[in-house]
């Protein structure tokens, strides 16, 4: 009855030359019409890591359509938040695939790993080529896209694993990785951490090697994980976009790991991005407070029953069930993205959740599916259909495009060399 009554509205005012007023989108259609258009680029996802640390990477009898059945009591793990059912509902066109290992290897089990976990998301990808297709450059995103496919492209979190050699990073670049986070939790040879005693002040003069050697070839330089100061040195150096692949706004959330007002500043001239992260306590300082008093009292509660280790947990347990752990919210996860519109501009903002490197989750977005709910939010907020646009994938595409730009107009540049260390 609506819409015959819509249609007879709209003859009999043009019959009457008086015009009609558009429909006004609700924010679901916006959202919806945006997603549509521009499929969500997600910076970062652990699942490589899942494969590893739940099945030392065999993947033989690992259904990847439908995950949520992967929880295990007995170990305590959760079920993992990616499977390709939910990724199709949360709208992803394109997943950065994170090949993550832990900072407490050395350099040289380090190499080892990633190497291992390139292996895994490559043959992860190549068992659903229905659903997913690799890719290492912006057109051949655009071509799976196109086809219908998740484009999956790689990611290395923690330049440890280079092994402090510029040959090694060529290498990795060769195999398909196209950004690479200068550090992890550690602070290492040439970058300081955000979660670590600084020791170089930013980035050494190799580390300043590392960036240069990263734009000339094309790989993407990602600064979530370091320091202020490091990702001061890296714009100092950096001649392409940088990236944070998951990484918020410490206006919002005053975690170390999040990025200042002063850096996002900085993005509007580097042509950067910051893909705004869903780990609670990197989006609320109710969470990440909330931590710091658990971690003070499992330390308090060890000391004072040195002796009696069951006492200390389960005096924990009662403090947690007396203290409920807040959560994050989808309203302050949005006030990340529109902080970062308003510092560094629209341009510079996307999306990087750390699904599956994380235990809990925001409210709203327990899982990769949760997406759409994000944008509807931000269209509620007034934010365009462009706007949205932006946000979910064309922001990130025309970063990798304008390092591929570069790399392709120093593509004569000689290598930088290092020297070998053993």
């Amino acid at each position: 009855m609506r819409s015959l009554f819509l249609r007879s509205l709209v003859l009999s005012t043009a019959l009457a030359g008086l015009s009609v007023p558009a429909h006004a989108a609700t924010p679901e259609e916006t959202a919806a019409a945006a997603l549509k258009a521009a499929p969500v680029w997600d910076g970062h996802n652990d699942v490589p890591e899942q494969l590893r640390g739940r099945r030392n990477d065999v993947i033989a009898g690992f259904d990847f359509r439908d995950t949520t059945n992967t929880a295990d009591p007995a170990t305590g793990e959760q079920a993992m938040h990616t499977d390709l059912t939910r990724l199709r509902k949360g709208k992803v066109g394109a997943q950065f695939w994170s090949v993550y290992v832990s900072a407490n290897l050395t350099e040289q089990q380090a190499v080892q790993a990633v190497m291992e976990q390139i292996d895994v998301t490559k043959r992860l990808v190549a068992a659903y080529p229905a659903d997913l297709q690799f890719a290492t450059s912006s057109t051949e995103v655009q071509q799976a896209m196109k086809a219908g496919r998740i484009a999956s492209l790689m990611g290395m979190e923690g330049g440890y694993a280079i092994g402090s050699s510029l040959g090694v990073l060529r290498q990795f670049h060769a195999l398909g990785v196209r950004y690479m986070t200068l550090t992890h939790v550690k602070t290492i040879g040439w970058a300081d951490s955000a979660t670590d005693a600084p020791q170089h002040g930013g980035l050494t003069d190799f580390g300043k090697d590392v960036v240069r050697e990263m734009q000339r070839i094309g790989m993407l330089v990602d600064l979530s994980h370091v320091s202020e100061d490091t990702m001061m040195d890296a714009l100092d150096v950096a001649k392409a976009p940088v990236i944070f692949s998951h990484s918020g706004a410490r206006a919002i959330a005053h975690h170390p790991r999040n990025v200042p007002d002063a850096v996002l500043a900085r993005l509007k001239d580097n042509g950067g991005i910051v893909m705004a992260v869903t780990l609670p306590a990197y989006v609320s300082d109710r969470v990440r407070e909330w931590d710091l008093a658990r971690t003070a009292q499992r330390a308090r509660l060890q000391a004072l029953h040195i002796a009696d280790p069951k006492r200390a947990a389960a005096e924990l347990a009662a403090w947690v069930k007396d203290n409920p752990a807040p959560r994050a919210t989808l309203g302050e996860l949005a006030d990340h993205v529109e902080h970062i519109i308003k510092v560094a501009g629209i341009d510079h903002v996307g999306l990087g959740a750390d699904f599956d490197g994380m235990e809990s989750t925001t409210e709203g977005l327990p899982d990769v599916s949760g997406y759409p709910a994000l944008f509807v939010e931000l269209a509620r907020r007034g934010h365009s259909q462009a706007d949205l646009e932006k946000i979910a994938s064309g922001n990130m595409m025309r970063v990798l495009k304008a390092a591929e730009a570069y790399a392709a107009a120093h593509r004569a540049d000689p290598p930088i060399e290092s020297k070998t260390t053993f």
